[in-house]
């Protein structure tokens, strides 16, 4: 398993979950915004810290 490559299908939804919680964060005034710091990197790095716990992100090898 390559840990460094998550679907493609799976970066954008990462990115723009990550970019709406740090947003929301910024606009409510919340110290939480940081959450969406972990998915934004993820998305933007091709890099799952989840996929070496859960092992369902990677991409099937060819």
């Amino acid at each position: 398993m390559d840990v460094n490559k998550i679907r493609k299908i799976c970066r954008p939804i990462r990115i723009v979950i990550g970019l709406a919680l740090i947003i929301t964060g910024f606009v409510i005034g919340n110290k939480w915004f940081f959450l969406g710091v972990v998915p934004l990197i993820a998305g933007l790095s091709n890099f799952c810290p989840l996929c070496i716990i859960t092992k369902k992100c990677d991409i099937p090898e060819q």
